[in-house]
């Protein structure tokens, strides 16, 4: 069941991804078009906006980024809080949804950590696709092998 979202679904979603991404996070939800879609048992699941779905709400009481979620969080965080940079050689194969591997990686938030939620973007700025981070910062800059991110929705070029 979809539904608008309600003033108290928004604030409480806002909490959690204050709490998961910065307090620049809750900003994804200072949208008045926003709908809800629903479990059985009425807990939030998707979030979704006229541009597209910013995230699942997941039974660990984290979010899943959609595309238009990271399209947000990409505006509204500070360069280079959840973002994990690659260059001109990945960019058609993280666009297209594939993963990205560590020798691929040439910047990385030093605070991610495997299974945060992640902004992959071209060393010029433009976001690629989101994911979910599979190494530590450190790890993804050192290690010439192994997937650093896995990547949910990739952005058309």
């Amino acid at each position: 069941m979809t539904e608008a979202a309600s003033e108290m679904d928004l604030d409480a979603l806002a909490r959690v991804a204050a709490y998961q991404f910065g307090s620049d996070g809750s900003a994804l939800f200072d949208d008045p078009d926003l709908e809800i879609t629903r479990s059985s048992s009425g807990r939030p699941r998707q979030i979704i906006a006229p541009d597209g779905r910013i995230g699942t709400y997941s039974t660990t009481g984290r979010f899943t980024l959609g595309l238009a979620g990271g399209r947000r969080l990409h505006e509204l965080l500070p360069y280079p809080d959840y973002r994990v940079v690659v260059g001109d050689e990945s960019e058609p194969f993280v666009r297209d949804e594939k993963n990205v591997f560590a020798k691929f990686v040439r910047e990385v938030d030093p605070d991610v950590r495997p299974g945060d939620e992640v902004l992959v973007t071209h060393h010029e700025g433009e976001l690629l696709a989101v994911g979910r981070a599979e190494l530590p910062a450190g790890d993804m800059l050192d290690f010439e092998t192994g997937m650093a991110v896995a990547v949910r929705d990739g952005a058309e070029g």
